[in-house]
């Protein structure tokens, strides 16, 4: 018993009526931790929403100049061959792939927002916000052409325009959902949980 009250830092004095009486409130220290995570928690939260929102609105502010100003005109050269903005519809995944799979791609992109908004929760790591914020809101901004686009309500293409040489043309959705995911396998590899312990295997 000395012992355990060593470790939480309770004086080790001879039974009194006041030490007696302060043996109730021990269960009130231990809730100290859960007060003080829980605003560690909403920022957390706040720091998600807002890579969510910041990535979103780009993509969509630049599927709308692309849909404007570039659609049925010739690429814009930005690095000679090596890289162009190219206006294509794509109704495949990410970077083209699955073209005969659109409404199946809609239904797993609002899978993952609905897992996302769940996990966010018991969020109290930094960079698992900072990944999962970028996958929400890539998911968002394909989803949006999805619901929106032609030709039909989950079915819509989604606007590409990024289109580097020898590879698959994408946008800035596809680019958050690849760099969170990657952010992801590399904080998975350092044992790093959302909720903020470290684990090793």
């Amino acid at each position: 018993m000395a012992e355990a009250e060593r470790i939480i830092g309770t004086p080790d004095t001879p039974d009194t009526p006041g030490a007696a009486g302060a043996e109730p409130e021990q269960p009130d220290s231990g809730a100290a931790p859960d007060e003080a995570a829980a605003p560690r928690g909403r920022r957390r939260i706040a720091v998600l929403f807002s890579v969510a929102a910041l990535a979103y609105a780009l993509d969509l502010v630049s599927k709308l100049i692309v849909v404007a100003k570039l659609e049925h005109h010739e690429p814009i050269e930005i690095i000679g061959d090596w890289l162009k903005f190219e206006a294509i519809r794509n109704a495949g995944a990410a970077f083209g792939f699955g073209e005969a799979f659109t409404i199946i791609f809609t239904v797993i992109a609002a899978a993952v927002i609905v897992v996302i908004a769940r996990l966010a929760r018991k969020l109290y790591s930094l960079p698992w916000a900072i990944a999962l914020g970028l996958l929400l809101g890539g998911a968002l901004g394909n989803l949006t052409d999805r619901i929106f686009r032609a030709p039909g309500v989950l079915e819509g293409a989604v606007v590409d325009f990024i289109a580097p040489k020898h590879f698959a043309v994408f946008n800035l959705a596809d680019s958050a959902i690849v760099c969170g995911g990657i952010l992801i396998v590399l904080l998975s590899f350092r044992g790093l949980d959302p909720d903020g312990t470290v684990h090793k295997d």
